[in-house]
């Protein structure tokens, strides 16, 4: 049963707005992470109305996967270790389907199957309809990034898995080819009908990165701190690109954000505290803007990407050709989780629990839904405004009490997953372990 949630804006008179305007954008896929291979993440449709959900699921464990669709189907992953379909329309259970680790990849469901890798270390691919797996494949095993006193934690001798490597590479299906990353350090492409290897290619750490393929080029981040860009069919390094490194702390380091590509720039955040955009066929910097961690992948709009940030916390518009801001909205808490975009309104989650749509030609809030769970923790965990209490979370900097402070903060229903929408229709999973469908 629902219980109280927060809600905002005038939104009936938003989507009669956006509906008139006719928009050209580009037609997303329901069934891949941030709707296709590229990443754009946005479309032309009705606008969901995320005032109250028409249903909530209750997993096992913490939903980071962000969930997909096909044929009136959810598929999503839970830290229970479980991959799920439920009816789209009322959340019942289709089938589920038990690994040996928690799933945090966004399946991809392509030509009949739905494809993910679990820390167990296995890639599996189940049958759509069924839930029976099809194949796997073993890789050589699932792993946070780590290092000793990562972001400053204590012992500083200790090394210990970075507690904010929260994501898992999700698959991009591409020419009957699927590309996924592992935190064995290596990207896959692995064929589709029967999961035959078709190469591998190893970088230095963690690929926790989701590939974003586009004209035969396989374009991914890893925690070695390079972006890189490989031939699709062969496996072939084209090129690399350095990002910044922190060889004391380990913070300021390592590429947690997914690359987007479009006409021919590739962009991408870092927590070297850079956000870049690159020349698709070179790797030659077009531009960068320096501000915190960007963990978000980005989305495209209109000739402008946006994407949300850390520590500060903003959700940031830019020209997509030149850097320059158009919007810089200010948000209560980290916003980890990636947006996705119809006819012109950002659907994104945030570390508060909450659910925002955001009107980017006015680049305002225009409507908003916290989380049940979230709004009970308000004066506890968190301040009125939804801006975190850091005394009450993060007591010390000691290594297990901030995994215990990290658990706290996804139990309190942070919504890192990215929202999935499909005909009108939003779905989006909380660290509480609910899916929303709206």
């Amino acid at each position: 049963m629902l219980k109280k949630q927060i809600t905002r804006g005038s939104f009936g008179v938003y989507a009669a707005v956006a509906l008139a305007a006719g928009l050209i954008c580009n037609n997303a896929s329901a069934g891949s992470f941030q709707g296709g291979p590229t990443h754009e993440a946005n479309s032309e449709g009705a606008l969901p109305d995320i005032r109250s959900p028409r249903w909530e699921y209750k997993a096992g464990g913490p939903i980071i996967s962000s969930a997909t669709e096909s044929d009136g189907v959810i598929f999503f992953g839970s830290d229970d270790r479980k991959m799920r379909a439920l009816d789209a329309d009322s959340g019942t259970e289709k089938w589920v389907f038990a690994t040996g680790g928690k799933i945090r990849s966004t399946p991809a469901v392509e030509q009949g199957l739905v494809v993910f890798i679990s820390y167990d270390g296995i890639i599996y691919a189940l049958d759509e309809k069924s839930g029976k797996e099809r194949w796997r494949f073993q890789t050589a095993g699932e792993r946070h990034f780590e290092a000793k006193g990562i972001h400053g934690s204590k012992p500083a001798t200790q090394t210990v898995p970075d507690f904010w490597d929260c994501y898992q590479s999700s698959a991009s299906v591409v020419d009957g080819i699927a590309y996924i990353g592992s935190g064995d350090g290596c990207m896959y492409a692995l064929n589709l009908a029967d999961g035959d290897l078709a190469w591998k290619f190893q970088t230095g750490d963690v690929v926790h990165t989701s590939p974003a393929v586009a004209d035969g080029i396989v374009y991914f981040g890893s925690w070695d701190t390079y972006l890189y860009a490989l031939d699709a069919k062969s496996g072939a390094e084209i090129w690399r690109f350095k990002t910044g490194d922190d060889l004391e702390k380990h913070n300021r380091t390592g590429i947690q954000s997914s690359p987007t590509v479009c006409e021919g720039t590739v962009y991408f955040g870092c927590r070297d505290f850079n956000f870049y955009a690159l020349d698709a066929k070179s790797g030659e910097e077009k531009w960068k803007s320096n501000l915190t961690w960007v963990n978000a992948t980005p989305a495209i709009w209109d000739g402008k990407v946006y994407y949300g940030t850390s520590i500060p916390s903003w959700f940031i518009g830019k020209d997509g050709a030149t850097g320059e801001d158009v919007m810089k909205l200010n948000m209560p808490m980290m916003v980890f989780g990636s947006a996705n975009i119809v006819n012109g309104v950002a659907y994104f989650g945030s570390f508060q629990g909450s659910l925002f749509a955001v009107d980017l030609k006015e680049g305002k809030i225009i409507a908003e839904f916290r989380s049940p769970n979230a709004l009970d923790n308000n004066g506890r965990l968190f301040k009125e405004d939804g801006s975190w209490n850091l005394s009450s979370i993060f007591r010390n900097d000691d290594f297990d009490e901030v995994y215990h402070s990290v658990n706290v903060l996804f139990e309190s229903g942070a919504l890192l997953a990215s929202p999935l929408i499909h005909n009108g229709n939003l779905y989006i999973g909380s660290a509480d372990g609910s899916l929303f469908a709206f």
